[in-house]
């Protein structure tokens, strides 16, 4: 694992959207995992379908029981409702209290309770005027908040939030530009999170009474399991390179004294399983069908491919490269197609006619 000392401050703006964080600094480890070097080609364009456009930063998706999508809108606080077909998205509910104007921040991500068809609960991981916060709801009912008193920030909100297999809700937390949070083990920013339902610590996470479940993380926006129940991230460099990780529990992954590969501290820290310059993804969403990770990239205006192989990772292939722009969300839909949206109206793209959009992919598992 190694890391270049000579790109320069100018990609700082593309990892992540302006950040101003100092460098990270990273030494090679002997444990270092082998890491997958980004194919320079695209794959072949898969069959794909228009689900709905004239959306505003569409950042979370989640699927209903009926196969209809909730799709939380980052800049108006609005969630909207779309048929499992496609067409004219309508309005679910306008979330309470998200500051709109927060920078990276607003309405981010969304996630529908495993037990649905009983509780008709939705969670929403948002921004208020005072912090970054989880609250659960009845879509148009009031607002019970699960976790408050994140830090929030201009940038590094992180924001993904998505229930495991073992019915526990993850939450993606960024350190919202203050890298010292994510090794600090007692701030709940800088981290992947887990939590009962309710937002209480559940049995089973590595440190008594805390909700964090991994650390050392800089901007995580991508969750994702495979089909033996691992959980992938991606995340969010600075000057050098963005990551895709395996997550273990209770492990370090680094930031700010490993960006990308590079420790020599034993097992100190955890390294990535796929990096990439930071000018090729700025990752954000990240989905898996069968056994393919799909990463959004939002400087890197594509979606990356990326093979799975248990442990371990395959080449990773462009797909859409430059065809759509930023591409913030890709989820799995229940029809086994893969939904992308994008993220052009967000202040940082280049609006086309119909933006933001999402579509659908016909991938194979």
């Amino acid at each position: 694992m190694r890391r270049s000392l000579l790109l320069t401050l100018a990609v700082v703006l593309a990892a992540c959207g302006g950040s101003s964080s100092p460098a990270a600094t990273a030494t090679p480890s002997p444990h270092a995992s082998a890491d997958a070097t980004p194919a320079a080609t695209s794959a072949r364009a898969p069959a794909r379908r228009t689900i709905a456009t004239g959306l505003h930063v569409p950042w979370g998706i989640a699927f209903l029981p009926d196969g209809d999508a909730l799709v939380a809108e980052r800049t108006t606080g609005k969630i909207l409702r779309i048929p499992k077909g496609g067409g004219k998205p309508r309005l679910a509910m306008r979330v309470p209290g998200v500051n709109v104007n927060a920078g990276e921040g607003g309405l981010l991500g969304l996630a529908v309770s495993p037990a649905y068809a009983t509780d008709k609960l939705v969670y929403a991981y948002f921004t208020t005027s005072s912090d970054n916060r989880i609250a659960r709801f009845k879509l148009g009912g009031s607002l019970d908040p699960i976790l408050t008193g994140l830090k929030f920030g201009a940038i590094h909100n992180g924001g993904r939030i998505a229930f495991g297999p073992d019915g526990k809700l993850y939450a993606g937390v960024g350190e919202t530009g203050d890298s010292a949070l994510a090794q600090d083990r007692g701030a709940l920013n800088g981290k992947i999170l887990r939590m009962n339902p309710d937002g209480s610590v559940p049995p089973g996470n590595p440190f008594p009474g805390s909700l964090v479940w991994s650390w050392g993380h800089r901007n995580v926006q991508g969750l994702a399991w495979d089909r033996s129940g691992r959980l992938w991230a991606s995340e969010f460099g600075q000057n050098t390179f963005d990551e895709v990780n395996l997550i273990r529990k209770g492990r370090n992954y680094g930031w700010p004294v490993v960006e990308g590969k590079g420790s020599t501290q034993g097992a100190t820290f955890t390294n990535p399983l796929v990096t990439w310059p930071t000018s090729q993804a700025s990752p954000s969403g990240a989905a898996i069908v069968g056994s393919t990770l799909y990463v959004g990239a939002l400087q890197g205006q594509c979606v990356w491919r990326i093979p799975l192989h248990g442990t371990g990772v395959g080449k990773p292939t462009k797909l859409l490269a430059g065809r759509y722009g930023r591409i913030r969300t890709v989820v799995a839909a229940p029809d086994g197609t893969l939904w992308v949206a994008t993220s052009n109206r967000d202040g940082r793209g280049s609006p086309r006619p119909g933006d933001d959009r999402i579509i659908a992919l016909r991938v194979s598992s």
